[in-house]
């Protein structure tokens, strides 16, 4: 496993300015990002980090993406101890594994505190 937390921002070309001139992380798709985007991924070295606008400051909790090999297999794991999905019986993602437009598949696990665990895996 893998993780990539994901970091909440209000203003999303403040966030990048910071985080690439001052601490020398760098785009890691420079010719996808732009200034608009809602979500940047960033890399320094095997150090990688996700900026969002998407959550803003009105949601309780924080994020992180982990990136794993059998993504279906270890919801079915988690499924047999227990976890309980009937909470967020909207969200398709908590319901169980679902690929994404933008390449992976994914489910999440949401805390009681609302600290939400992505499980990724590519699909290339």
């Amino acid at each position: 496993m893998r993780i990539v937390p994901v970091f909440k921002c209000l203003d999303m070309p403040k966030a990048i300015a910071f985080y690439t001139v001052i601490l020398d992380f760098k785009l890691k798709y420079p010719e996808e990002a732009s200034m608009n985007d809602w979500v940047i991924d960033l890399i320094n070295d095997n150090i990688e980090l996700q900026l969002t606008v998407l959550e803003g400051d009105y949601l309780f909790g924080s994020v992180a993406n982990i990136w794993v090999d059998q993504v279906d297999s270890l919801f079915q794991q988690y499924i047999q101890r227990g976890l309980d999905i009937t909470d967020k019986k909207d969200s398709p993602v908590h319901q169980g594994p679902t690929d994404q437009t933008w390449g992976t598949r994914e489910f999440y696990v949401t805390d009681q505190d609302g600290n939400t665990l992505r499980f990724c895996q590519s699909l290339t």
